[in-house]
């Protein structure tokens, strides 16, 4: 059966496909293979180099959560702060007034070149030079003002782009009845359009969690990845110790992307109309007071 986006395969396509599917699974099976043995010739996966993460706590408790308490603090802080940032600057882009719209643009395109490693190097040396935060919460500051420049900028013009997604026809009408800009957006657009940014801000939400490794790898925040690294100085299990820590991050990532998608079907859920009639009656009661006297009369 064809559809209008896919044509039925016929006879020799199948067996092309049964084909291709065969020796990709086969090929994927000897790279497994080939990486197995190479670890296990290597020793990499004696169960000595694996016994600390799952016999005893003294992994978990001394490198592990408290590597990962301060990459979800940070990550947590930063999406606090460049979430309504991003908002607002995106918003500010679609502003009529110049005044308004060329300074956010300047400096949504500034902080959006800059690599986020480089803002947070000289969000250390701000800190360090200009403020009376001490050494030990420095680099914290650092990743987090890194954080925040770049992704803000970023969801700015997520923000901007959703925005001009919506059909035009939208914020006519809306003009139509009466409404100001700032309501056409407040009370219009920006409903409409998170649902269709969602994706895109969680995806950037992901890339903040991931980002915090660039701190603890050049400005000594003892992060996830950092703690690692000590980790296999002390236990000598490189391999064992990247592996606990990508499936961790995996799994906080898989987590917050759940979240979303909840949330998105939640709120399209939300959107959609329950198709019931409104009786005369009903209407009456949500008229003004001198409209439910002249629906009366209509009536």
């Amino acid at each position: 059966m064809s559809s209008l986006l896919y044509d039925a395969q016929g006879p020799r396509a199948k067996r092309r496909n049964v084909l291709f599917t065969g020796i990709f699974v086969v090929a994927f099976a000897a790279v497994v293979w080939w990486v197995y043995t190479s670890l296990d010739d290597k020793g990499q996966l004696d169960w000595a180099l694996w016994k600390p993460f799952f016999s005893g706590t003294e992994a978990w408790s001394t490198y592990i959560w408290p590597g990962l308490k301060n990459t979800l603090k940070a990550a947590a802080l930063a999406m606090i702060i460049a979430l309504p940032l991003g908002a607002i600057l995106g918003i500010a882009r679609l502003s009529d007034h110049a005044w308004i719209r060329v300074p956010a643009s300047v400096v949504v395109e500034f902080f959006r070149a800059i690599p986020v490693l480089v803002l947070m190097i000289f969000g250390l040396a701000l800190y360090a030079n200009y403020t009376n935060v001490s050494s030990d919460d420095r680099p914290l500051y650092a990743v987090v003002t890194g954080l925040v420049l770049y992704n803000a900028a970023v969801l700015a013009e997520i923000v901007r782009a959703g925005i001009l997604a919506l059909p035009k026809g939208q914020s006519e009408a809306a003009m139509a009845i009466g409404l100001r800009k700032n309501q056409v957006m407040r009370l219009i657009l920006l409903p409409q359009s998170v649902t269709a940014m969602l994706p895109a801000i969680v995806s950037q939400l992901v890339v903040i969690v991931k980002d915090t490794a660039l701190g603890g790898a050049v400005l000594t925040f003892p992060e996830l990845l950092s703690s690692a690294n000590t980790m296999i100085g002390y236990y000598g299990n490189t391999i064992a110790s990247f592996t606990i820590v990508a499936v961790i991050y995996i799994v906080v990532n898989f987590s917050l992307t759940s979240f979303a998608g909840w949330l998105e079907a939640r709120l399209r859920r939300a959107k959609k109309s329950t198709g019931a009639v409104v009786g005369v009656d009903a209407v009456a009661e949500l008229a003004a007071p001198g409209d439910h006297e002249d629906l009366q009369k209509s009536n």
